[in-house]
Order: structure tokens, then C-alpha cells, then sequence
């Protein structure tokens, strides 16, 4: 038999060169030494088979330009892109990002199972590689309200799929510490199958915290200090540095890009909105900011493409060397993370490779009983105060009505799942709102319909809008809706291209920031975290208002 081997200037043999594409004259990234160097890229299939000096029939002359691996987001929620995995994929993929690690532990609140396996049909044949975590809180907590719940028995069969790595976020921090059934039985199962455990433990610190990762914790994505990320990386823990639309910790965790510390730190969004993917940009967009404010680019791209594959245990992923998948960007530019070109799996991506077949649309589960003005009367009750740029939020003691010239407003959470009727409510301080109300069912983590308000009718009326379309975020003034966003996919994405959402995402923003809420904040995705009732300090669900570290309604 005819031996079609060859061996190149670099002593390695070669499959035919007319089976390769060699990517030539660019200067690329050695994750390993961190080292720009200089030569060919041979790529055959969707496999890296050498760098150096390399010639064939298909070549492509990308002297002056760079390559690096391809981007990673290691922990998102593709649910908050508003957007399905495909708009996502087509966005994401333009910002040099070729994997992402996913928690859709939203739509699982929502739907339940059936709510990861939409995401997952949904992100099958992109060019982008769609790794998920099998929501380990859904509910998050016992103060939430959810459509549906998964124990242990539901989230086994998700661990054992090949594209699940792990076990998502542990935000049930109580029941690790007091060895909950149930949290236990999920943590070891993901041992057995030897899979990843992300944390969610803001602020947690001392004994707590060892015992919390001596469960088996090996991430957090929490730390908004210095000090929060240092305890936990000293311990063992992978941190995730987040710079999403609604908490932005780079800059307070800069001196984490340098050694010995980058090797343990990779780079994630958690939440992003549309409007931040398409001006700013997804992962692109931290490296750019951390190389503009001093870190190393070798450092920079290496914490965003090789750590995130270190941290996961994807093997073949992350670096431009032999056997290693093929997901390179083509840099213009490394400073400005210009981007020229992105190739996926060895193939360029062109808008050709995001067309398909569509994934059926799961059943809305809105199930709620028409409010009135009377629904969101109150008088005594908690401020919860926001923190700018964090997620974080403060006691701000009583409140006895709404006074919008001290920035008090009126907030509620209506349960929309199965009709219970609960409306928990208190008052909200920090958000800016003078006049109207704002609605979304994009409520975290189980999505049920949250409302801020200054009028009770307006804010009457900005509910039965978001409930009479299936899901979805509107912007109400003496009322009228000024605008609205309709996400009939479980309350949470729309089945519209991304501009259109972006488009009326922005509509919606501008009338919020004309109806006073802070230019300084996201005023939904700030909004949909006020629900969350597992990061201190208060938080208000369809149950009433929640005191987070004292696991305690108020």
C-alpha cells in the first residue's frame, strides 16, 4: 500500500498535504509558554496536526495577523441572553468565542428536565461548542417558588450525558454545610462520574467555607473582592472572574492576571444581555479591558480559552498545538481583540454554518389570575437597598409608603406557575424609578412575575401585559405600556433575531431611564436579581421578603 505520509521541516509526520488546511505566516499563542510565536497552522478535519512550517494546496496568508485559541466562556446562563442558543451562537461566535460552559438551571426552574433538553437540542450542530451543567438548585432555595423542581432522581440521568460536565452551581450553601439529603446525593453522584461542582457561595468565608469545598466544590464565580478570591483560591478553588451586564468584578480582581494566580483563574459572564454581546462583546470584551487596563495579552488569552479547558477537564481543547481541536481566531489586532476571522471544528465560520432546522418552542407556563390595584397594597415593610455594580443588596430598614424623591419604591414578586395567588412585597431603595412601573418575568432563579413600581394601578397594569403575553418585560407611565418585549419561550428568550431584540430591549431602556431609574444600571437584569434568594443580603420572593444569611422570612 502507497504510503501518503510525509514528515515536515519540523521532523513530524504529516497526513497528504492536500487533506490540510494550513493557516500560514501568522503569529499565534503558546498557551503552554506563554510565548508568541511565529509559523504555519496545519489543520486537518477539526484537528490541529502541527505548527511550523507547513505547505499544501488549501493555504490562507494571514502574515500580520495572530491567532489564538478560541474563546471560552466558562460559566453562563444562556436563558439571560433573552435570545435562543442559535441568535446566542451567532453573536457569540462573531466575538471569537467557540465554547461556552452553560447552567440552565433558568429555564429549568421554569420547565423542569424538559427545559434542558430544549437547550440542549437547541445548541446541537452549531459552530459553537455547547457544554452544559446539570442545575443542581432548582429551586434555588425553600423561600422560592418554582414552575418545577429536580432532586437528585432527575438530575442523574442529565449528569450522564457527554455534553453535561458537571454539576452546576451550588447556591444551596445551607444544605452542603448541614449535609442535606438531597444536596448530598447530587454532589455524589457528580463525584462517581468524576464531574465537575461550580460553587455559588458570595461572601462565604472560615471554617464554613473549607467545609463547603471540602464537599467537593471546585469553583466560584462570586468573589466581588480581592480578599473573597484569594481565601477561596488558596483553599483550591478555580475562580471565575465575572464581568457580566449586571455584576462586573474584573477590575476589583485585576491583580488575580498575574502569576502564580492566572493559572487558577479563567474568564465567564454568568448574565449577559443582548444589548452588551452586540456593542461590547462576550469574553473578547474582558480581554480587551484587562489588556487596556495593564495585563499581560499572553496572560489575558490564556485565562480565556486554555484555563477554561484546564478547569472543565476538556481534553484536545484551549491551546494551538498538535491533537488540539481546531477553534482559532484570526486577530487583527491583540490589544483591541480585533477580531478578522473565526474557525470552528476547522472550519471558517460563515453565516451559512448557523442555518437549520428549528427547535420546536416548549409550552409556556404562565398561570396566573389577572391583578388589580388593590394586589400591590402595602404599607409596613422592608426597603431592600441596591448595591451599584453588584449583585449584592443591603437592609435599609422599614419604609411606611412610596417616596420617590427618597428613591423608595414599591416592589412585588406574583407567583406565576401554578396559580397560588402569593404576592410577596416590600419596597425597593436604590433603583431611581420617580414615576410608572416596570414589569418582567425574568426573575431569578424562578421566574416568576417581579414589578416595580411607583402607581399601584401602573404597576396593575404592567403585570396583566407581561402575564398577557406569555412572558416578557414592559415599561408602563400613567397608564399607558410605553413599551414591552414579548419572551414567550418559558418567560425568559425570544424566538426573534437578535437585532429585533436588542432593538426593543433598548426601546424598553431608554423609557425606563426617562421614568428615572439609574443610567448606571441595567434596569431589568438589575431588577431580576432583587428575587435571587441566595446572595445576601435581603431579597423578596412570592413569599415575602427574605433575610438570606439568616434563612429567614421576614
Amino acid at each position: 500500500m502507497e504510503n501518503n505520509r510525509k514528515t515536515d521541516t519540523t521532523g513530524c509526520a504529516t497526513d497528504s498535504a492536500t487533506d490540510m488546511l494550513i493557516l500560514k505566516n501568522c503569529d499565534y499563542l503558546n498557551v503552554f509558554t506563554s510565548q508568541w510565536m511565529h509559523g504555519d497552522i496545519a489543520i486537518r478535519g477539526n484537528r490541529i496536526v502541527g505548527v511550523g512550517n507547513y505547505s499544501g494546496e488549501r493555504e490562507i496568508d494571514f502574515a500580520g495577523k495572530t491567532c489564538v485559541p478560541g474563546l471560552m466562556d466558562g460559566h453562563i446562563h444562556l436563558e439571560s441572553t433573552m435570545m435562543t442558543p442559535r441568535e446566542f451562537a451567532r453573536v457569540a461566535v462573531a466575538h471569537g468565542t467557540t465554547a461556552v460552559v452553560a447552567d440552565p438551571h433558568e429555564i429549568a426552574n421554569v420547565l423542569g428536565a424538559a427545559g434542558v433538553d430544549y437547550i440542549l437540542r437547541a445548541s446541537e450542530n452549531l459552530p459553537l461548542h455547547v457544554f452544559l451543567m446539570a442545575p443542581s438548585c432548582v429551586p434555588s432555595s425553600p423561600f422560592d417558588e418554582s414552575g418545577e423542581a429536580l432532586n437528585h432522581e432527575a438530575i442523574a440521568p442529565l449528569l450522564a450525558n457527554p455534553r453535561v460536565l458537571g454539576l452546576a452551581e451550588m447556591m444551596n450553601v445551607p444544605g452542603t454545610l448541614s449535609g442535606d439529603a438531597d444536596v448530598m446525593n447530587k454532589i455524589t453522584e457528580a463525584h462517581r462520574l468524576h464531574k465537575k461542582i461550580d460553587g455559588h457561595a458570595p461572601g462565604l468565608t472560615g471554617h464554613a467555607l473549607q467545609a463547603y469545598i471540602a464537599a467537593g466544590i471546585q469553583t466560584d464565580h462570586e468573589c466581588s473582592t480581592l480578599d473573597e478570591a484569594m481565601e477561596k483560591l488558596s483553599l483550591g478553588q478555580w475562580i471565575m472572574i465575572r464581568e457580566g451586564s449586571a455584576a462586573r468584578n474584573l477590575q476589583a480582581l485585576l491583580p488575580l492576571f498575574s502569576s502564580p494566580y492566572c493559572n487558577r483563574c479563567l474568564l465567564v459572564t454568568d448574565d449577559k444581555h443582548p444589548g452588551d454581546l452586540l456593542q461590547l462583546g462576550h469574553i473578547d470584551h474582558m480581554v480587551r479591558k484587562a489588556i487596556s487596563l495593564g495585563v499581560d495579552s499572553a496572560i489575558a488569552y490564556t485565562m480565556a480559552s486554555w484555563n477554561a479547558a484546564q478547569c472543565f477537564g476538556l481534553s484536545g481543547m484551549g491551546a494551538i498545538a498538535p491533537g488540539y481541536a481546531a477553534d482559532i481566531v484570526v486577530l487583527n489586532d491583540v490589544a483591541t481583540a480585533a477580531i478578522h476571522s473565526v474557525y470552528q471544528n476547522g472550519e471558517l465560520v460563515t453565516p451559512a454554518r448557523f442555518t437549520g432546522g428549528d427547535t420546536p418552542l416548549p409550552a409556556s407556563s404562565f398561570n396566573m389570575a389577572p391583578v388589580t390595584r388593590e394586589t400591590f397594597a402595602l404599607r409596613d415593610a422592608k426597603i431592600i437597598g441596591l448595591v451599584p455594580g453588584e449583585l449584592l443588596t443591603t437592609d435599609e430598614g422599614p419604609a411606611t409608603a412610596v417616596q420617590p424623591d427618597k428613591d423608595i419604591v414599591k416592589l412585588a414578586v406574583i407567583e406565576r406557575h401554578h396559580g397560588s395567588g402569593h404576592v410577596g412585597k416590600a419596597y425597593l431603595k436604590g433603583y431611581g424609578l420617580k414615576t410608572g412601573a416596570i414589569a418582567t418575568s425574568v426573575a431569578h432563579d424562578a421566574h416568576n412575575l417581579i414589578v416595580a413600581g411607583v402607581s399601584d394601578a401602573d404597576m396593575a397594569l404592567a403585570a396583566n401585559a407581561v402575564a398577557d403575553m406569555q412572558g416578557g418585560i414592559v415599561v408602563v407611565q400613567n397608564g399607558s405600556v410605553l413599551a414591552s418585549l414579548p419572551l414567550p419561550i418559558a418567560g425568559l428568550m425570544s424566538p426573534e433575531p437578535a437585532g429585533k431584540v436588542h432593538e426593543a430591549l433598548t426601546l424598553l431602556m431608554e423609557h425606563a431611564f426617562e421614568l428615572g431609574v439609574s443610567r448606571q444600571i441595567d434596569p431589568f437584569m438589575t431588577l431580576s436579581f432583587v428575587s435571587l434568594p441566595v446572595i445576601p443580603t435581603l431579597r423578596l420572593t412570592t413569599y415575602g421578603v427574605v433575610d438570606t444569611a439568616a434563612q429567614v422570612l421576614l
